[in-house]
């Protein structure tokens, strides 16, 4: 345990608090902590370094990782230490990061538990990987559609509405909204050439939808929000026309580094990840957000594909 000016001296620094309440939380790694605290890799090494020199940080290997935790004080330094723990709480508290990084902190072990699965998932079968006649995607995606209630839907961003067709076979009705005076009157005209009655198209922004407000009880952001110029308003503009207890499903791109893709594919963001989503979903008023890497591209540059589900409280 350092001596008291050392402590007071460490904790000044904003990053180190962060790191430190983390890891009285939970053991980490270093790329764990660069997720939750989105900083570069060079500087939480930095930092880790500091705590671990002055004795407040010890690590393990586990594997191909590192794990840090906060170092356990000795019988003759557990008064020292309580005191020290109640001024890092103190300067958390002062730290408007320190909330997000709780919730980053959940998406991170939720991962790991998932990581932790893996192995059991490559012994399980292998859908989709050989040939069997009569399965496929398609199939079990269809049988999945049948199953889901006669619900209202809102398909935000929907644009020639092949998403929208899907629902539209077990639906209520369907609204799918979307910016491009083509795309609207492209999918317009294919749901009438499939007969679908229920199916409506809107021309609108997913940031201000033309649609009631609390009037439909599932929204889909379908790869749309990474294209939106505010994420933040279109999300609550999904909670607006929800109903009390509808839910939001949102699949775009997880954070990637992929620049080109802003003059490719006209992409805004490159991508959200998972804390960010739940950030978001948080601050639009959702509840009960969950989240999961469902695809990874194999050829480069290895887009990966995040859902993330809420529901309105």
């Amino acid at each position: 345990m350092p001596s008291i000016l050392k402590s007071l001296s460490l904790i000044a620094d904003p990053t180190r608090v962060r790191i430190l309440l983390l890891l009285g939380q939970e053991e980490l790694s270093v790329a764990e902590l660069q997720e939750v605290l989105a900083l570069p890799q060079s500087n939480i090494s930095a930092q880790l370094a500091k705590l671990k020199s002055a004795g407040l940080v010890s690590d393990r290997r586990s594997g191909k990782n590192r794990l840090y935790q906060l170092d356990e004080p000795s019988s003759k330094e557990k008064s020292a230490h309580e005191h020290f723990m109640a001024l890092l709480e103190a300067a958390g508290a002062e730290l408007k990061e320190v909330k997000k990084d709780a919730a980053a902190l959940k998406v991170v072990l939720r991962k790991r538990t998932r990581a932790a699965q893996a192995y059991f998932d490559t012994l399980a079968g292998k859908f989709g990987r050989h040939y069997i006649p009569g399965r496929s995607w398609k199939g079990l995606g269809e049988t999945l559609l049948k199953l889901m209630p006669p619900l209202i839907i809102a398909d935000l961003g929907a644009g020639e509405g092949t998403l929208s067709q899907l629902l539209a076979q077990r639906a209520q009705k369907v609204i799918a909204v979307d910016n491009s005076e083509k795309m609207v009157a492209y999918g317009a005209e294919l749901a009438s050439k499939h007969g679908f009655s229920n199916l409506e198209y809107r021309l609108g922004d997913i940031e201000e939808p033309p649609i009631e407000n609390a009037s439909v009880d599932l929204v889909f952001l379908s790869q749309a929000l990474h294209h939106a110029l505010n994420p933040e308003r279109a999300i609550k503009a999904a909670h607006a026309i929800l109903k009390p207890g509808g839910r939001i499903v949102i699949l775009d791109l997880l954070k990637h580094q992929f620049e080109k893709a802003r003059e490719l594919y006209a992409d805004v963001w490159l991508g959200f990840s998972e804390a960010e989503l739940h950030e978001l979903l948080g601050r639009a008023g959702f509840r009960d957000a969950e989240s999961s890497v469902v695809h990874r591209e194999s050829q480069s540059p290895h887009f990966q594909s995040v859902l993330a589900l809420a529901t309105k409280a």
